[in-house]
This record gives C-alpha cells, structure tokens and sequence, in this order.
C-alpha cells in the first residue's frame, strides 16, 4: 500500500486539501497524510471550499511532520517552497514531488475574491492529486 505525505509551511489549506482529495479518491488503497513545518491550523475556507467538493476536511487537524511517516513514506509532495526548501532529508528510496502552488491565505480582495482564490487552488491540487492515480512512484 502506497504511503504518501503532503507537506506545506503550516498545514492550514493546500496540504489539507490535497489530503482530502487523495483520501476521497484513493481510499484504503493508499496511505494518506499531511503536515506541516509548522501547525497553523485549519483554514476554515479551506474546508469551505472542499466541501463544495462533496468532500469534509473539518476533521482533519494541523499538525506538524512527524518524522517516522516522513522516512517511511513511498513519496513525498510538497505543496510550497518554504516546505520543499526545508523538508527534513528523506531516504533516497523516497520519492519527492513539487506542486509549487500559490497559497490561497495571502490572497486579498473582496471576500469573493479571495473565495475564488482558493477554488483556483482547490482545483490544481484536485488535477494533480487525479494525475498521482495513474503515476508509478
């Protein structure tokens, strides 16, 4: 069974959702987590706009690497520079991937505005998380 692991700075939106999106679409088949450098939180329109999705990350928690999950993961994806830039060093059996995304949390603008910045970002991550499906890692 694959193990995955998605990283991000504070674990609060793009790692959740992609943690949201593998779990809906992978289930048991996969091992699913994600994390942080930092735990910031939950990001209360990143579970806004997962379930517009069909899918609840309200559940889900911030927390930060743990380092065992991380060693034994078969691959690795990083939702951002700062985690990409300072992940812990893996085995070199561990798979690393990049998805360098904006994060939604620094957007501005109306409220709209910044909805719409998260779906944008929802939705790449949705795209790449149905790409890993048919990957071999």
């Amino acid at each position: 069974m694959p193990q995955v692991y998605f990283l991000c700075t504070g674990n609060a939106c793009r790692s959740q959702m992609a943690e949201g999106f593998a779990k809906k679409l992978f289930g048991s088949d996969w091992q699913i987590a994600s994390a942080g450098i930092e735990a910031h939180g939950l990001n209360p329109l990143a579970v806004q706009v997962m379930a517009e999705k069909g899918i609840d990350i309200s559940q889900q928690r911030s927390k930060v690497i743990d380092p065992d999950y991380l060693m034994h993961a078969d691959l690795v994806v990083t939702l951002c520079g700062d985690a990409r830039d300072r992940c812990p060093v893996t085995p070199p059996n561990v798979q690393h991937l990049h998805w360098p995304l904006p994060d939604p949390a620094n957007a501005t603008g109306s409220e709209a505005e910044v909805v719409q910045a998260f779906r944008e970002v929802r939705d790449k991550i949705e795209a790449e998380v149905r790409h890993l499906e048919t990957s071999t890692f």
